[in-house]
């Protein structure tokens, strides 16, 4: 369920057998075709990935897709060449994360004429990973930019109407306030303003602890899923596998869903923006997913 909302199409048999011939360590192709990427310095200097190519051209340049298992790690490969980030390094991931480099690759893979962006939530986010979140200077500026979501969380602050409204709010966020609550042995308080409210000084600091200690893949998911859902708890709640994608889908969408409810849904948007969400909180839960 953790994935199925983000790339249907994917078999378990899939992913078993291409984890499988991971742990064999040979070349592997994915049933379809392969990929690759090669970096290049440009005129002026700078780096020229196929990713960055891919972005300028946007059409498909590449033939075949593939994942290797190497020394770094494993690689998704284009043309039997790894596949790099857009700051030129190679898109290297654990062999632990062989779910992540397998829906990378079908994500390059279901790339057919013209590139869509948009459809490459994993491959994005893996980048951001490598590219950014092993700078200790880009990981601090993270950190507090998480932390400021802290004091502004959208299910630290309720409302006692419409019941439908008040009905979900019991549902999806008041679980989510006690786990994080005994989970971590701090006060988060509830308001039902917007105005000049702020957690208290400990409880920033113990989970802004937290948030320091993650890995880049940890950090770059609770980035992303804070950034959708404009709430820290459901992000360190999804990250730490306490919620699925679907669960931080629904949580994050309880507003919208009261007004649903009691307005009917707007097509084309509602339901356009809900399952964009899901795709980037599907796309998070999988980065922190590992497979022994």
């Amino acid at each position: 369920m953790l994935c199925r909302c983000l790339f249907s199409s994917i078999r378990a048999r899939t992913v078993w057998s291409l984890s499988q011939q991971l742990n064999s360590t040979r070349y592997v192709t994915l049933g379809w075709r392969r990929y690759t990427a090669a970096v290049s310095p440009s005129c002026d200097g700078s780096v020229v990935s196929e990713s960055n190519r891919a972005e300028t051209t946007l059409k498909r340049f590449w033939k075949t897709v593939g994942i290797e298992s190497r020394d770094c790690g494993i690689v998704v490969t284009l043309d039997k060449r790894a596949l790099k980030t857009p700051s030129g390094n190679i898109l290297s991931l654990p062999k632990e994360k062989r779910l992540a480099a397998t829906l990378i690759a079908n994500e390059w893979e279901n790339q057919e004429k013209f590139l869509k962006q948009h459809a490459l939530p994993m491959t994005s986010i893996a980048a951001r990973a490598i590219d950014a979140l092993r700078d200790e200077t880009t990981r601090a500026e993270v950190q507090a930019s998480l932390l400021n979501y802290l004091d502004t969380d959208t299910i630290c602050f309720h409302h006692d109407d419409p019941p439908p409204l008040v009905e979900l709010q019991k549902k999806h966020w008041d679980p989510l306030l006690e786990w994080a609550r005994r989970a971590y042995d701090v006060e988060i308080q509830v308001f039902n303003s917007i105005l000049f409210h702020s957690q208290p000084e400990r409880t920033r600091q113990i989970l802004g602890d937290v948030v320091a200690q993650m890995d880049p893949w940890e950090m770059a998911a609770m980035e992303r899923v804070t950034y959708v859902t404009k709430s820290f708890l459901i992000a360190l709640a999804l990250v730490k596998r306490h919620l699925t994608a679907e669960q931080a889908s629904q949580a994050a969408h309880v507003e919208v869903s009261s007004q649903i409810q009691r307005w009917g849904e707007v097509e084309d948007t509602h339901d356009v923006d809900f399952h964009d969400a899901r795709r980037q909180l599907g796309s998070s839960a999988c980065l922190v997913t590992n497979m022994t």
